[in-house]
C-alpha cells in the first residue's frame, strides 16, 4: 500500500480526486456492474484508462473485481464497504452540483 500524506482532504483526493474515478463511484453506488456497463455510463473514457482506475481502486480497496470463468469471461465490479462510505460524500457532490446548476440558470 501507497503512504499517504498527512492531511486528511488530500487522501480523500488521491483516492477519488480524479474525474474518472468519481464518475466511476457514482455508478458503482447503484450496485455491482460490468466492465461494458461501467464503459458506456462513463462517456468519454477510453478502455485503457477506464481499465487503470479500476485497478488503481481495487488496489485502493474501494472495489472488487470478480472474474467469472466464461467465454468470453464475465467480470464484475462491486464496492467494498470501504467503498459504501465515500457514499454521503457523492451525495454531497451531487446535491452541490444541482443547488449550483439552479443558482446558475436563476442567474441567467
Amino acid at each position: 500500500m501507497r503512504e499517504l500524506p498527512a492531511c486528511p482532504v488530500e487522501t480523500t483526493l488521491l483516492m477519488i480526486g480524479e474525474k474518472w474515478k468519481v464518475l466511476i463511484l457514482r455508478e458503482l453506488l447503484t450496485g455491482t456492474k460490468r466492465f461494458s456497463e461501467i464503459k458506456a455510463a462513463v462517456s468519454g473514457v477510453s478502455q485503457k484508462v477506464l481499465t487503470q482506475k479500476l485497478r488503481e481502486m481495487e488496489s485502493d480497496g474501494l472495489l472488487t473485481r470478480e472474474v467469472f470463468p466464461e467465454v468470453p469471461p464475465r467480470v464484475e465490479y462491486t464496492l467494498t464497504d470501504l467503498g459504501e462510505t465515500l457514499r454521503p460524500i457523492l451525495d454531497s457532490m451531487r446535491d452541490w452540483g444541482a443547488e449550483y446548476r439552479n443558482i446558475n440558470k436563476e442567474n441567467r
